[in-house]
């Protein structure tokens, strides 16, 4: 159990103590004072028992009637003080005839804390100290027979000591207040913050379940950027390869079958890498010739191998210090040219092609520039789908992914250059 939950039993216990000793006490008072009354042997003055019992059953009765029977009464103020008047002249009048019935006006301190307000509380306590006054001397009719001095004496000792008690018992009733607001407080705040850590679960499970999402989504791009750029271009090289075998044969160009050989070796080729990098992308790791080679020779090798495949002249220049990089920074730049070469193949009709790859101090940059046809950036084709399609959005992702920018400037009849440029991630550094 927390330490709020033991102080708020712990009030709880002394909250539930305090009221069922308030709500007994006026009767144990009474109850004792008639039996002291009644069952004394010998009186100094003579006591008239049907009075006494008259008065008794009265007290009773508006003590049942007001303090017991009723309980929404108690937040009435008004009413509540005429209860207490009505008390203060019974107990009077019990003290008047019976000095032991001064017992029974004690109640009037606790009452005066419990159903007067203000300062009316302190006019109560007076009212009780001058009753019981009576009583320490004996009743009224000593004091009617020349006690009088004594009985204000004693009376004005009564009311200070007992308004002095009183200030301080109602000191400690406030204080007693006050820890419990505060205990109310902390229980309400203790709530707010549960519902707030219930909240932040909620929202921590949400992200959860977004990053999830997220990783998905990341992961299928990669896939779909992987399967476009190894399989589909190894795809579309397989059938360019097999359709100009097929021309040839059909040319009857067969008496030269070394040809048609050439481009049917092409293909198996092909065929042969695509299945390989097919196996590498199911298992999410870097290209086969990036495993074993560094990456401007990696990108060199892919260069060689597509200019003897489409007879386009190709050169790779590097600069800078050519140093290794984390892969996923490798594996885009490599990817990047294979697309770009893949779209000079398909779109470009160009007869050289130049590679640049830069290492910088914080960046590595790939240009690749062509002196193809060119193409208007960003506009329709006749089947509806913008120049670039997939490939260029695959590229644009890969940079980005890394926090690189793709950048592509081209005209109609003017060629096209690709620039990709990516944050110089050192091998081994952070992913």
């Amino acid at each position: 159990m927390s330490i709020e939950a033991e102080l708020r039993a712990e009030f709880d216990r002394w909250e539930r103590r305090e009221t069922t000793t308030l709500k007994a006490l006026p009767y144990l008072l009474l109850a004792a004072s008639s039996l002291l009354t009644l069952l004394q042997p010998t009186w100094d003055m003579p006591l008239h028992v049907p009075t006494v019992l008259g008065l008794i059953l009265t007290a009773t009765l508006w003590l049942l009637f007001f303090h017991t029977l009723h309980p929404e009464w108690h937040e009435n103020a008004p009413l509540m003080g005429l209860y207490y008047a009505g008390l203060m002249v019974l107990a009077a009048g019990l003290v008047a005839v019976a000095p032991f019935f001064t017992l029974f006006t004690f109640v009037g301190y606790p009452q005066a804390i419990q159903y007067l307000v203000g300062r009316w509380r302190y006019v109560g306590v007076a009212v009780t100290a001058t009753i019981s006054a009576v009583g320490y001397l004996g009743g009224a009719a000593n004091i009617v027979d020349g006690a009088w001095r004594e009985w204000i004496a004693v009376s004005m000792i009564s009311i200070v000591l007992a308004e002095a008690f009183f200030y301080f018992a109602v000191l400690s009733d406030q204080r007693n207040l006050k820890q419990k607001q505060a205990l109310a407080e902390l229980h309400e705040a203790n709530a707010k913050l549960e519902a707030a850590l219930e909240e932040n679960a909620g929202l921590h499970a949400q992200l959860l379940v977004q990053a999830r999402e997220a990783g998905v989504l990341d992961e299928r791009q990669r896939i779909a950027r992987d399967i476009h750029d190894t399989l589909a271009q190894g795809l579309a090289g397989i059938l360019t390869q097999l359709q100009a075998a097929e021309q040839i044969l059909a040319a009857e160009q067969a008496d030269d079958p070394s040809a048609s050989r050439r481009h049917v070796t092409n293909a198996m080729n092909l065929a042969r890498e695509s299945l390989t990098e097919a196996r590498r992308t199911v298992h999410a790791v870097e290209p086969a010739v990036l495993a074993e080679a560094r990456l401007p020779d990696a990108i060199n090798d892919v260069a060689r191998r597509w200019a003897e495949v489409h007879h386009v002249e190709t050169v790779l220049t590097t600069t800078g210090d050519a140093r290794p990089m984390h892969a996923d920074v490798e594996v885009a730049l490599l990817r990047t040219a294979q697309e770009a070469l893949a779209n000079v193949a398909k779109h470009a009709r160009a007869s050289r092609v130049g590679l640049t790859l830069s290492y910088m101090e914080d960046l590595v940059t790939l240009d690749v520039r062509d002196d193809g046809v060119g193409f208007e950036p960003g506009a329709r084709r006749a089947n509806g789908s913008t120049n670039g399609g997939f490939g260029l959005a695959g590229m644009r992702q890969r940079v980005q992914r890394l926090a690189g920018r793709l950048d592509i400037e081209s005209e109609p009849g003017g060629g096209t250059a690709i620039s990709a440029a990516v944050p110089a991630i050192p091998a081994g550094g952070a992913d």
